[in-house]
């Protein structure tokens, strides 16, 4: 009950968050590191505050381009044993250690998910968004698959020709990701989705 209450108190003033989430392995000065920099600052640019799990890799690098641009940049970081403190590109951070609470904290305060290439725990965030979206437990916000290279491509060909296909899901389940490959892409779709 303390971490909901903390986290309702640390980040009631904002009102237009973009949540990034990505690997946390990659490393300063490689494609995928620039690539969730360059998206933290557009992001930022653009007038939102950029959400991040405030851990390291591509969290770290959406958080440094956001704060390097001038931008509000916010951690929601976990405890855990691999990853001893939020990364230091941070204006506010709030520390969890459920994760479920720290889900409800990203749902509430951000308006959409930028999904950048990352592994399981990425991957978690991703359908954990799609099936609150597609249950209508939360309004609908895009989920949005970023990144210039065929990352997704195999992923969104399974999902279409393996899950859609057996019916295990509806067609128009589908239309909840949207693929953003670059800052500019992205900042098309929260504007056509009117993400204000």
């Amino acid at each position: 009950m303390g971490e909901f209450v903390e986290g309702f108190e640390t980040l009631a003033q904002i009102t237009r968050g973009v949540a990034v989430f990505g690997s946390a392995r990659s490393q300063p000065g490689t494609p995928d590191y620039e690539r969730a920099q360059r998206m933290g600052q557009a992001i930022a640019e653009a007038g939102y505050t950029v959400i991040t799990g405030g851990g390291p890799g591509d969290m770290e690098a959406a958080n440094k381009g956001a704060l390097d641009s001038g931008g509000a940049s916010v951690g929601l970081a976990i405890e855990l044993p691999y990853e001893p403190r939020p990364n230091p590109f941070l204006t506010k951070t709030v520390t969890f250690h459920y994760f479920f609470v720290r889900k409800v904290m990203f749902v509430k305060y951000c308006q959409a998910f930028v999904i950048m290439p990352g592994g399981f725990g990425t991957l978690d965030e991703l359908f954990e968004a799609v099936t609150l979206v597609q249950t209508t437990k939360i309004r609908p916000f895009p989920v949005i698959l970023a990144g210039e290279d065929d990352y997704w491509d195999g992923l969104l060909e399974w999902l279409r020709n393996t899950v859609v296909a057996r019916g295990k899901a509806r067609p128009e389940d589908m239309d909840i990701l949207m693929r953003g490959r670059t800052p500019a892409d992205v900042l098309a779709i929260l504007k056509e989705k009117s993400i204000s």
